[in-house]
């Protein structure tokens, strides 16, 4: 169940439909484009071309699909690991997408948050004064340190390199924690489910969570000089 020593603040948002750009509207009259749109917005040309080369490959419309899929099974997962992380008890639907994403839960459920001692926030609204906010998934204590935590869902298993922008990410989310409570957040955990119900994690800390803030803070100041 949550119980936070924080008192999260929900941010409302709007997304411009012409040109995808998503704004949190922050304390202090702020608005402040999202930790989503920096990282897609300064994507390497590398990752761009890897993105068009899968799109070309699998054509437009399964590519579409795809995500669409993906996108609704990805949404059930999440929403059923709130209400779990909430306490809250509700009937699963009988469709596939909902079968897959309740299955999906119970599997991130049984292997990841046993984990956590602690829960502060679900669906956590987090902004970074004058630069950026966003929204993470968990917050709590995960093996005894305090940490931001991301859930995933996936077609099939990742490896290190399909991550890079998940743990970017995390950092991101850390760095405004810290910034706006005053924490001193250091690790990020990202827990994944496959369809197929596999399990993977991917944690972040210690030297490499400084990589990542690096990286994340040269990001922020790309979208800034583009815009």
């Amino acid at each position: 169940m949550l119980s936070s020593p924080y008192e999260y603040k929900e941010l409302s948002k709007n997304t411009n439909e012409t040109t995808g750009v998503r704004h949190y509207n922050a304390p202090a009259k702020e608005k402040l484009p999202s930790v989503t749109t920096i990282l897609a917005r300064t994507k390497s040309d590398e990752d761009k071309a890897g993105l068009q080369a899968w799109v070309d490959w699998v054509g437009e419309k399964k590519a579409v699909e795809i995500r669409d899929t993906a996108g609704n099974r990805g949404t059930v997962m999440h929403r059923r690991l709130e209400y779990y992380v909430k306490g809250i008890e509700k009937k699963v639907g009988s469709n596939l997408v909902q079968q897959q994403g309740y299955n999906m839960s119970k599997v991130i459920i049984e292997h990841g948050l046993k984990h956590m001692t602690e829960f502060w926030g679900s669906e956590v609204s987090l902004w970074y004064p004058g630069l950026y906010a966003g929204t993470t998934d968990l917050v709590g204590v995960w093996k005894g340190k305090p940490a931001i935590v991301d859930f995933k869902q996936a077609n099939k298993l990742k490896i290190e390199d399909y991550v890079k922008d998940y743990k970017t990410q995390l950092a991101a989310y850390a760095l405004a924690h810290n910034e706006v409570y005053g924490t001193d957040i250091k690790t990020g955990v990202i827990l994944i489910c496959t369809v197929a119900l596999e399990y993977q994690e991917f944690i972040l800390e210690e030297a490499e969570f400084e990589e990542y803030t690096n990286i994340w803070l040269d990001r922020v100041e790309s979208y800034y000089q583009s815009i």
